[in-house]
């Protein structure tokens, strides 16, 4: 293996690591959001954690299509 396949080889590792490092924040923050999201659900409608998912699923959607 030469020197510049080496170079290249090094440069496309660190790019690899760094678009990880990036998806890696990114879901970090997706899941905070989501926790933060549903942590206000719970706060608005303490109910929720007695529905089911689809349930829930089903009355968010008809609440949002009544309003369109």
């Amino acid at each position: 293996m030469t020197e510049d396949e080496k170079k290249l080889l090094q440069a496309k590792h660190r790019l690899e690591e760094a678009q990880a490092r990036d998806r890696e924040k990114e879901r970090k923050a997706r899941t905070h959001r989501l926790i933060k999201e549903g942590a206000v659900l719970e706060k608005v409608y303490p109910k929720i954690k007695e529905i089911e998912l689809d349930e829930l699923e089903n009355y968010m959607q008809s609440l949002f299509e009544s309003k369109a």
